[in-house]
């Protein structure tokens, strides 16, 4: 590989999560994997499996991998965050679809009080630009049309392959403009957590209609909280005010 003295970035963070679905402000991270580059070469990584604090579905735990067991010791996103966001450190990042990680991890860092901004460079979006004959190019598929070694849908492994994946588009493709770092931007408001009323509430909702929450409740925010009332709510039918005001329900 030929060394840059001008040209595209090469020293930088390839980022990659896991998380329970697709959504920020709905689902939780389970798993990072962070490689730091240097000049183009992997130097160093770190990865941590993260509490949700809820259940894996059956679906999440047959894409990525990840069981219940592994997340259920692991420490939860906010005794985590610190050291990740050290690792990153004022790095550009790399990774695939990169706003969606960033999202999980921004929304994370607010609900923290902590601050987290960054330049990134997406490789899929180079992907789309230079590579529009394919018919795929999520990453399993790309590593498949360049022959880099990937194991999917794991978090460090992922951040490897779009490292490789990103060296190998500054060999090929590399303009100027299009690798050019932009600010990451993903604006979310944050969250307190879930009131002692709104833990008690979900508690007699399962009690009353006889299902199992799956989720801590202890670790819920003042929003999913209240979804999660709503979700029990309409798919079971109205809730007898006495659930509705759990605080005046005799104990």
């Amino acid at each position: 590989m030929r060394e840059y003295t001008e040209g595209p970035v090469r020293d930088y963070v390839c980022l990659d999560l896991e998380t329970t679905g697709l959504h920020p402000k709905t689902d939780r991270i389970i798993e990072i994997g962070a490689v730091r580059v240097r000049q183009g070469r992997p130097q160093e990584t770190w990865q941590t499996f993260v509490n949700p604090g809820r259940k894996l579905t059956e679906r999440t735990m047959q894409i990525t991998g990840i069981l219940q067991e592994e997340v259920d010791p692991a420490p939860e996103i906010g005794q985590v965050l610190p050291e990740c966001l050290d690792f990153l450190g004022k790095d550009v990042l790399v990774g695939h679809s990169l706003l969606f990680d960033f999202s999980f991890l921004k929304k994370a860092a607010v609900n923290a009080g902590l601050s987290f901004e960054a330049n990134g460079i997406d490789t899929l979006q180079l992907a789309r630009k230079y590579l529009p004959e394919l018919p795929s190019r999520n990453l399993g598929e790309l590593c498949r049309h360049f022959g880099i070694p990937h194991q999917a849908h794991r978090a460090l492994f992922d951040a490897q392959a779009t490292a490789a994946l990103y060296e190998l588009f500054c060999e090929k493709f590399y303009e100027e403009r299009s690798f050019a770092p932009v600010p990451l931007i993903f604006h979310v408001k944050k969250e307190g957590p879930a009131s002692r009323s709104q833990k008690e509430r979900l508690r007699r909702l399962a009690v009353l209609y006889g299902t199992q929450l799956s989720v801590d409740v202890e670790k819920l925010t003042r929003n999913e909280a209240s979804r999660l009332a709503d979700q029990i709510i309409f798919r079971y039918g109205k809730v007898p005010q006495t659930v509705k005001n759990p605080e005046k329900t005799p104990q």
